[in-house]
C-alpha cells in the first residue's frame, strides 16, 4: 500500500513539475515578445510539447492540462481519484512558474494572463475547437491500433500544438489549458474573461474524446478477439496515459 501511495504521489509531482516547466517556457517566450512573431511562438510551443511529452509520459501520462485529465477520466478509464490531485498540481505548477518568470525574466504577471483579442464568442469558440481537435488526436494516438507511433507521439502532438497556436493566438491568445490561464490569473488576481479559458477547453476536450469514441465503433466480427473492444464505445486503452500539453 505504501508503494502505491508513493507511486501516486510521484505521478502528481510529475504533473506539477511538468506544468512548471511548461509555464516557464511560456514566460521565456513572453519575455521575448519584441523578438518573436506568431510563427516563432508556435515553433517554441511545439518544441516544448515534444520535449515534455518524451520526458514525462512514462511517469504521469504528461497531461499538464485539467481539461485533458477530466476527459481522460470520463472516456479513457483514468482514475477519478486522481482528477483533482492532477488539476491542483497542474495549476500549482503554473502558479509557481509565474513567480519564477517574474524573478528570472523580470516580467509582470499581467503579461502572462490570457485575454481575448477578438469578441468573446470568437475566443470561446476557437479555444473550444482547438481543444476538441487536440483531444481527438490524443485519443487516436492512445488507441491500441496506433501503438506503433507511440514513440513519435510527442513529435505529432507538438506539431498539432504549433498549428493550434497559429490558429488561436490572434483570437484568444492560444491557451487551451485552464491551468496555464489560471496560474498568472491567480498571481495577478485578475480573472477577467477567465471563464473562457476554463469552460471552452473542458467542453472541447470532452467533446473530442466523445466523438472519437463514437467514430471508432465497428461492427462485430465473428471469432475476433478484438470484437469486444471495437464495439465498445469507450474501451479500456492506453488513453489513460495520453499526453496533451498546451502552452
Amino acid at each position: 500500500m505504501n508503494l502505491i501511495i508513493l507511486y501516486v504521489l510521484l505521478q502528481v509531482l510529475a504533473e506539477m513539475v511538468g506544468s512548471f516547466l511548461l509555464m516557464v517556457c511560456v514566460c521565456g517566450t513572453t519575455a521575448s515578445a519584441g523578438l518573436m512573431g506568431l510563427f516563432d511562438y508556435a515553433v517554441a510551443a511545439g518544441l516544448t510539447v515534444g520535449v515534455l511529452t518524451f520526458s514525462f509520459r512514462p511517469i504521469s501520462g504528461a497531461h499538464f492540462n485539467p481539461a485533458i485529465t477530466l476527459a481522460s477520466a470520463i472516456f479513457s478509464h483514468f482514475p477519478w481519484s486522481l482528477v483533482m490531485p492532477y488539476a491542483v498540481a497542474q495549476t500549482t505548477g503554473c502558479v509557481m512558474a509565474t513567480y519564477a518568470g517574474m524573478f528570472i525574466y523580470n516580467i509582470k504577471p499581467q503579461q502572462l494572463t490570457t485575454r481575448p483579442f477578438q469578441p468573446t464568442i470568437s475566443a470561446f469558440l476557437v479555444e473550444l475547437l482547438a481543444a476538441f481537435i487536440l483531444m481527438f488526436l490524443v485519443s487516436s494516438l492512445a488507441h491500441h491500433q496506433h501503438q506503433s507511433v507511440g514513440q513519435f507521439s510527442g513529435f505529432v502532438i507538438g506539431m498539432a500544438i504549433g498549428l493550434a497556436v497559429l490558429i488561436t493566438g490572434p483570437i484568444s491568445g492560444g491557451s487551451m489549458n485552464p491551468a496555464r490561464s489560471l496560474g498568472p490569473a491567480i498571481v495577478s488576481w485578475a480573472f477577467d474573461d477567465i471563464w473562457i479559458y476554463i469552460t471552452a477547453p473542458v467542453i472541447g476536450a470532452v467533446s473530442g474524446a466523445f466523438l472519437y469514441g463514437v467514430l471508432r465503433l465497428r461492427p462485430p466480427r465473428a471469432n475476433s478477439p478484438s470484437s469486444a473492444s471495437t464495439t465498445r464505445l469507450f474501451p479500456r486503452s492506453s488513453s489513460a496515459n495520453a499526453c496533451l500539453i498546451i502552452t
